[in-house]
């Protein structure tokens, strides 16, 4: 009787050890816990032996590599065994065969210690074998699935680069084969949705997951905090403002519907929004939405100097001009770095490019109205794509101070730059002086005789007046020195061209 209580008391205590560790080798396979180097080093602590994973004769998976019997590796990782145990040199051994996914190789797993494997030790390697099997196949998914939306993202972004260049043979050509339809148009808007960078990637998803796949999502290579969403559909807009709200710090802003030969200018437009938006209530705003100054000028007089601005470029090619104008278009608004890197480029490209462009045109892109004139213009050639009423009707050149002189266009100057005069610092003197030396603020302290630290304190407490980013080079400061140049206070622009006689060619003696 004492044998059989004893013999049962030992059968519940071996029970109850392997449910310890069964339970201890099951944690390992929660959400928190999946891990193999720690799977590994509980396996090597509990059955107190060396143990390596390796991938056949390959590199080691986990744990401390074992010298092991390449004929014996070859023999478990092709199939012909599942199993081995041995006696080496005083040591006792045990391999077990680890499946991976197809196509990687399988895994030995060895596990060498001074002691002879006891039922108990064997069960606990044979379990750990299958944890391990587990882990690498939810690893290896996962490493697979990210691989696969990196590739997917990349693509996208491959996409959008051939759309800024106006090669949109080619982007529907990549986007058919994953997004059939995608590109299935002549016009879409360009949303540009700003977050902090740490939420970028959940940020995208949503963006993903509101459009349904049926617009283009890409992060944008420049900006960390910036998703960029090409979208064909009208409705994308009002999905994509219900992010505001639900993600802290998010600004929408949006283009005008655009041809997508023309997604570097909605871009730009998009940008410009987005500046607007940050000053917005609603943290939300449309590029149309704003008074721009080129809808004040007469379209046909403003057709007519656009084209003589940048005739020198219709000698090109139509795929080198394109070129060259999406990224002096881009180079305009942005850094050469972050050009570079919206269009996949190096930052040496961008700047031959924009000094190729500035030749052509005979002029310095160093000059804020130089940059804000051909801004204009670039602008007006993608607003301006049919010719208007009355083109070449009227005698004479059209000249950038004639477009600049109309009644609205006066009042719109006058509106904007007077909200400045109540400040009594007179941010007013502050930036027109500052934009006069190309925007540099140690050149206009010197001019104002203040420091350098005021005249950037005065330009960035005018960008809430005036509802635009001006320390950032772009759309918002072109139109401010625009405004300028309507009233007066600055002077035209040299805008040289290559042809005899160009209407804004300065007068020589």
């Amino acid at each position: 009787m004492a044998g059989r209580e004893y013999g049962r008391g030992q059968r519940t205590s071996g029970a109850g050890e392997r449910v310890g560790w069964a339970e201890e080798l099951l944690e390992h396979l929660r959400p928190a816990g999946r891990d193999l180097n720690r799977v590994v080093a509980w396996l090597a602590g509990t059955a107190h032996a060396a143990v390596s994973l390796q991938a056949g004769p390959g590199p080691l998976l986990a744990g401390t590599r074992i010298p092991l019997d390449e004929d014996l590796i070859a023999d478990i990782t092709s199939g012909r065994i599942a199993s081995a145990a041995l006696e080496d040199r005083g040591r006792h051994l045990r391999l077990v065969r680890v499946d991976r996914s197809h196509p990687a190789p399988a895994a030995v797993l060895a596990v060498a210690r001074e002691q002879p494997f006891d039922r108990r030790v064997s069960d606990i390697v044979t379990h750990a074998a299958q944890v391990m099997e587990l882990l690498l196949a939810g690893h290896e998914s996962s490493a697979a699935g990210h691989r696969l939306r990196r590739a997917t993202s990349d693509l996208r972004l491959a996409i959008l680069q051939l759309l800024m260049v106006e090669d949109t043979v080619s982007a529907r050509r990549v986007a058919a084969g994953l997004w059939p339809g995608l590109l299935d148009t002549d016009t879409a808007c360009v949303y540009v949705v700003e977050s902090s960078p740490r939420e970028r990637d959940r940020l995208a998803e949503e963006c993903l997951s509101l459009t349904g796949e049926r617009a283009l999502v890409v992060r944008c290579p420049a900006m960390d905090g910036h998703v960029i969403v090409l979208a064909p559909r009208d409705a994308a807009g009002r999905e994509l403002r219900t992010l505001v709200g639900r993600f802290p710090g998010v600004f929408v802003g949006g283009s005008a519907r655009q041809d997508l030969a023309r997604t570097a200018a909605a871009y730009g437009q998009a940008v410009s929004a987005l500046a607007v938006a940050r000053f917005r209530p609603d943290q939300a705003a449309v590029y149309a939405e704003r008074t721009r100054p080129e809808r004040l000028m007469d379209p046909a007089a403003l057709h007519d100097w656009t084209a003589r601005v940048l005739s020198p470029l219709d000698t090109l090619s139509h795929p080198t001009r394109a070129e060259l104008l999406a990224t002096t278009r881009l180079g305009l608004e942005f850094t050469a770095v972050n050009t570079a890197k919206i269009l996949g480029v190096s930052r040496n490209t961008v700047r031959a490019r924009m000094d190729r462009v500035e030749g052509l045109l005979g002029t310095d892109f160093a000059d804020l109205t130089v940059r804000a004139a051909v801004h204009l213009a670039l602008n007006a050639e993608v607003g301006l794509a049919q010719p208007p009423p009355g083109v070449g009707a009227r005698p004479g050149a059209a000249r950038l101070g004639d477009l600049l002189s109309g009644p609205a266009l006066r009042s719109w100057a006058a509106g904007l730059l007077g909200r400045l005069d109540p400040d009594g610092r007179d941010l007013r003197r502050t930036l027109r002086t500052w934009i006069a030396v190309g925007g540099n603020a140690e050149r206009a302290a010197q001019k104002l005789g203040v420091h350098a630290q005021t005249v950037r304190e005065h330009v960035r407490s005018a960008e809430p007046v005036l509802e635009r980013q001006l320390l950032a080079a772009g759309s918002d400061l072109y139109e401010v020195v625009l405004a300028h140049l309507v009233a007066g206070d600055l002077g035209q622009p040299l805008l040289h061209g290559t042809k005899p006689g160009h209407p804004d060619a300065p007068v020589h003696g």
